[in-house]
């Protein structure tokens, strides 16, 4: 079994979880790390015991491998550019780039190099994804017909000290979250072939109430904080999807899909465990938790612990998919079909007609248990 060496570019608030989960998985081994601000890669170097160094050095070192890109979405395709140039394969955190295009560039450039490229998010992989995409595939429900999806909360402000990204055309609650549902929907039902959507900016300004230095300063919107759309997929289900930080509070389930002998419905999919519930029928919904599965253990935050987060498992999949020479799961390709579905999505909100989307196969095979364990360390 191989050992891959890992650089982390980018150590802002979501680096902590990537860093302390790289310890959880077989084949990788975390060697350095850089961010624009070298005392953020220097914090987290301490530790973490690994190396505090500039970007282009990290590129150099030759016991790196694989680049995790963890930088702002606006600096994805410049970082994963340069990476997957040095020779490096690629992990970045969603999206894949702010633009499809990019996106593109970014998927040839690592076919050229022969490299791989893949991308958070990766939660499908985990055991809630995972036990309804085996229901589904069991026929469970039967054909999938429709189906829901809901984020819906009011904006990163009140958490984040310096949220002005989320709000520019690169973030917005459609290209920030939208990742997590719409690749749990392909995951279980295949590609989207056609969008119709309507978008809005709710407030013509965001206070920030998270504590920090800029707690009460305003912040001005220029990408839709709210969309609405209607996802045709290829293989005949539709499904109206939500993305919101417009509201204060709602009582919509993450993700729900109907088909003609049943209905499902699904946890966060920015998590990884949770309840899967099945009616069979119209019957009672019969949860099945997932908490004793691999992948699914509560096991964040580090001190009571509430959910299943296993960030990381993507990278892992990668690297054992490089020994194998296949496509990751959370493949390059997949993700940058769901950039064009969440591309789509802004496209039809703003010229108010339905976008049809490039066909593509991008379904990821399923993960067992027996390739589960193979990931992770006991």
């Amino acid at each position: 079994m191989r050992t891959f060496g890992v650089g982390i570019i980018g150590c802002g608030n979501i680096s902590e979880i990537y860093f302390s989960n790289t310890a959880l998985f077989k084949r990788l081994k975390l060697v350095a790390c850089a961010d624009a601000l070298h005392a953020n890669a220097e914090k987290r170097a301490a530790q973490f015991g690994v190396k505090a160094l500039s970007v282009k050095q990290l590129l150099a070192r030759e016991d790196v491998d694989i680049v995790v890109n963890l930088t702002v979405p606006n600096a994805h395709y410049e970082v994963s550019a340069a990476a997957l140039k040095a020779g490096k394969h690629v992990f970045t955190e969603k999206p894949l780039s702010h633009t499809a295009a990019k996106g593109r560039a970014l998927v040839k450039l690592a076919a050229e190099k022969g490299l791989h490229l893949a991308s958070a998010p990766d939660t499908f992989l985990g055991a809630g994804g995972q036990l309804a995409r085996g229901l589904i595939d069991d026929g469970k429900i039967g054909k999938p017909v429709a189906g829901t999806a809901f984020l819906m909360a009011h904006g990163p402000e009140s958490w984040h000290p310096s949220p002005d990204f989320f709000y520019q055309p690169g973030g917005g609650p459609v290209l920030d979250m939208g990742p997590y549902y719409i690749t749990a929907l392909v995951n279980l039902l295949g590609p989207v072939a056609k969008v119709t959507a309507l978008t809005a900016i709710g407030n013509a300004f965001r206070t920030i109430s998270a504590e920090g230095p800029r707690k009460g300063e305003k912040i001005v919107p220029s990408t839709p904080t709210t969309a609405m759309a209607i996802l045709e997929f290829a293989g005949g289900a539709n499904v109206v999807a939500t993305f919101s930080w417009d509201v204060w509070k709602h009582g919509c389930a993450p993700i729900e899909i109907h088909g003609t002998l049943g209905s499902l419905r699904l946890p966060d999919p920015n998590f990884y465990g949770g309840h899967v519930e099945l009616s069979e029928a119209g019957a009672e919904w019969q949860a099945m938790a997932t908490a004793d599965e691999t992948f699914g253990k509560i096991n964040w935050p580090a001190t009571e612990p509430k959910f299943a987060n296993f960030r990381v498992i993507g990278i892992a999949d990668m690297a054992a998919a490089i020994e194998r020479g296949e496509p990751a799961r959370a493949s390059g390709e997949l993700a940058l079909h769901v950039l064009e579905v969440l591309e789509a999505i802004l496209i039809s909100g703003e010229k108010r007609k339905p976008i049809v989307l490039a066909k593509r196969e991008v379904r990821p095979p399923r993960l067992n248990h027996k390739q589960g364990t193979d990931l992770a360390k006991s």
